[in-house]
C-alpha cells in the first residue's frame, strides 16, 4: 500500500508539475480541465497497470536462490530450491496504527462531505424556489452571495436585478457543462486520499478553471468592461463548500479578470497536450517492469498469510481454522490468477497448505485437480501426498541444441556487465576459507553451508516470543556479492517488519566474500535466500 500511495502521488505531482510549466497560462480551459480529470484518474490507476508485453522490455534481475535456511534445524537443505514447503504464517490479526489513522482520516473527511452536503440540502428546502428552464433558482435571504451546485443556482436577494443576470448568464454554463461533478469527483479522491495535499492542489485547479470558462462564455453577451464591475463591486459572502461553484470567490477574481484579458492561445499550443502520451506510456512502462525480485518478495509476502500446516490427526480449528476460511475466501474471489498447493512431509506427518499465482512454476510431483465450493465455484488445486517425484525427462536433441544456443546468446549479453547472474558466470563467488576448492559446484554448495550457519549462529530466535509468533514464518532475502567482496543492496519481506530488519542486520553482517570473476575481470553477483523461522510449540 505504502509502494501504491508514493507511485501516486509521484504521478500526480509530475502530471501537475507539466501542467503549471506548459498549460496553465494557456486559453484552451477545456482542454484543461480533460487533462487535469483525466491525469488525477490516471495517477490513481496507474500503479495498477502492468502490460506483460512491456515487462519483456527490461531484462529481470537474475537472482540465484539459495537454499532455504531453516533457523534451528539443519543448516543446509540440498533439495531444489524450487521444491520449498510450504509455510505458516501466523499473523497478527490486529490493525496497524497507520490503518487505524488513515481510517480514521478517511471517516472524518467522509463526516465533513456529508455536512457540506447537509448544509446545501438545507439551503434548497428552507428557500424559495423558481423554476427557470434547465435552472432551479433558490433565493437566499438576506444574502448577496451566489453559486451553483448542479441543477441549483443560488442567488442572494440583495443582489441587484442587473447583476443577477449577469451572474445566470455565468451559471448556467456551469449547470450546462456539468462542472459540480467535476467537483464532486475531486470531493471523493479527496476521502480517500484526505492526507494527500495534491488532491486539493487538483482540485483548486479545477475551481479556477470552471470560472474561467464560465466567464469566457459569459462575455460574449456582455461588455467585459460591466462585468469586471460586477466581480468587484461585491461583500462577498459566499458559503466555504468546495464542490459548488461560486460567481464571488476572492481568490480567484484576480486570476479571472486577467484571463478575461488574455488574447486567446495559437491552435499550435495545441500540441502541448500530446505530451500526455509520452508521459503516460513511460509511466506505464515503469510499472509493468517493475523489478521481478521486488514484485516476487511482495507477492510472497502477502500470499504467505493464506498458509498454514495440518499434523496428522490434527483438528482445524482456532487460529488454523481462521487461517484457512481466509485461504479459501481468497482462492473463490481470485481463482483465475491464484491456485493452491497441498504438499504432504511425510518424514514430519505434517501436510502443508499454500496459495501461489498460476504463473508460478509447479514442482515435479504434483498432480493436478479441480476443486468445488458449496456454491459451485471452483478452483485449481495441486497435491503432492508425499510419493517420489518422477524423474526429469530426458531432453531431445533439438532441445539440448536450443539450450545452448540461448545459454550463448546469454553469455554474449553478460560478457562485458558489471553485474552478472550466477549460471553465467566463469568462477562464482567463494565464502572465505573455501580457496581449496576447484569447481564452481562445490564452491556453490561451500558458500550455500556457510550463509546458513551463519544465519542460524547470529539470527535472534529470541524475537518469536516478543512478537507472539507461532508456526514457521518465512522471511525472503534478496542482495548482491559485489566487485569487492561486499554484501550490498539487502533487501527483505516477512510478515513482521522486526523479521525484515533482523535478516537485513544478519545478511548485512556476513563477512566479505571472495568476488566473482567473468571474462577475467570481477562482477557482482545477485542472490535470494529464503530463511524460514520455526517457531517451536
Amino acid at each position: 500500500m505504502i509502494h501504491y500511495i508514493i507511485e501516486t502521488i509521484a504521478f500526480q505531482l509530475f502530471f501537475l508539475l507539466i501542467y503549471d510549466l506548459f498549460l496553465k497560462g494557456e486559453t484552451f480551459f477545456n482542454w484543461n480541465r480533460f487533462y487535469l480529470i483525466i491525469t488525477a484518474v490516471l495517477s490513481i490507476v496507474l500503479p495498477f497497470i502492468k502490460l506483460e508485453s512491456l515487462k519483456k522490455v527490461v531484462p529481470p534481475e537474475y537472482a540465484y536462490s539459495l537454499p532455504e535456511v531453516i533457523l534451528g534445524q539443519s543448516p543446509i537443505s540440498t533439495g531444489n530450491p524450487n521444491l520449498l514447503d510450504a509455510v505458516v504464517i501466523q499473523g497478527s490479526e490486529s490493525m496497524s496504527y497507520w490503518g487505524i489513522i488513515c481510517y480514521m482520516g478517511m471517516g472524518l473527511a467522509t463526516f465533513i462531505f456529508l455536512v457540506k452536503v447537509f448544509r446545501i440540502l438545507l439551503l434548497i428546502l428552507k428557500n424559495s424556489k423558481v423554476n427557470f428552464g434547465r435552472l432551479t433558482l433558490v433565493k437566499l435571504l438576506n444574502s448577496n452571495a451566489a453559486f451553483s451546485f448542479f441543477k441549483y443556482v443560488f442567488l442572494g436577494e440583495l443582489l441587484k436585478e442587473e447583476e443577477k443576470q449577469s451572474i445566470l448568464k455565468h451559471e448556467v454554463v456551469h449547470v450546462k457543462q456539468m462542472h459540480s461533478l467535476d467537483l464532486l469527483l475531486f470531493e471523493l479522491f479527496r476521502i480517500a486520499f484526505w492526507f494527500n495535499p495534491l488532491i486539493y492542489m487538483y482540485q483548486n485547479r479545477i475551481t479556477a478553471l470552471h470560472e474561467f470558462i464560465a466567464d469566457a462564455e459569459a462575455v460574449k453577451h456582455e461588455s467585459k468592461s460591466k462585468y469586471y464591475q460586477n466581480l468587484l463591486a461585491q461583500v462577498f459572502e459566499t458559503q466555504k463548500i468546495s464542490f459548488i461553484n461560486p460567481f464571488f470567490k476572492q481568490s480567484l477574481i484576480k486570476k479571472r479578470i486577467v484571463m478575461l484579458q488574455k488574447s486567446k492561445s495559437k491552435q499550435i499550443n495545441l500540441l502541448k497536450y500530446v505530451l500526455l502520451v509520452p508521459m503516460v506510456f513511460a509511466m506505464v512502462l515503469y510499472t509493468s517492469c517493475e523489478k521481478q525480485s521486488e514484485r516476487t518478495l511482495n507477492e510472497e509476502a502477502n500470499l504467505s498469510q493464506f498458509s498454514y500446516s495440518l499434523k496428522k490427526g490434527e483438528k482445524l480449528e482456532g487460529a488454523k481454522q481462521i487461517i484457512h476460511e481466509k485461504y479459501e475466501a481468497f482462492l473463490k474471489a481470485n481463482n483465475n490468477d491464484y491456485v493452491s498447493w497441498t504438499h504432504m512431509d511425510s518424514k514430519n506427518n505434517v501436510v502443508n497448505y499454500s496459495v501461489h499465482p498460476v504463473s508460478e512454476k509447479v514442482p515435479e510431483g504434483f498432480s493436478k485437480s479441480e476443486l468445488s465450493f458449496p456454491d459451485g465455484s471452483s478452483y485449481m488445486a495441486y497435491f503432492n501426498w508425499g510419493t517420489p517425484p518422477s524423474p526429469p525427462r530426458e531432453l531431445t536433441e533439438a532441445e539440448k541444441k536450443e539450450r545452448e544456443e540461448e545459454l550463448l546468446k546469454l553469455k554474449e549479453k553478460y560478457k562485458d556487465s558489471l553485474e552478472v547472474p550466477l549460471v553465467m558466470i566463469d568462477e562464482v563467488p567463494l565464502f572465505p576459507g573455501g580457496e581449496y576448492l576447484e569447481s564452481n559446484q562445490e564452491r556453490k554448495s561451500y558458500l550455500s553451508r556457510k550463509i546458513a550457519e551463519f544465519v542460524n549462529k547470529n539470527f535472534n530466535t529470541d524475537l518469536a516470543d516478543s512478537l507472539g509468533l507461532e508456526g514457521r514464518q518465512r522471511i525472503n532475502v534478496i542482495f548482491k556479492i559485489d566487485t569487492q567482496g561486499r554484501i550490498i543492496d539487502v533487501r527483505s519481506r516477512a510478515p513482521h517488519k522486526v523479521l525484515e530488519d533482523e535478516a537485513i542486520r544478519v545478511i548485512k553482517a556476513l563477512p566479505n566474500m571472495i568476488p566473482g570473476e567473468n571474462n577475467g575481470k570481477k562482477v557482482t553477483v545477485p542472490y535470494s535466500l529464503p530463511i524460514i523461522f520455526q517457531v517451536q510449540d
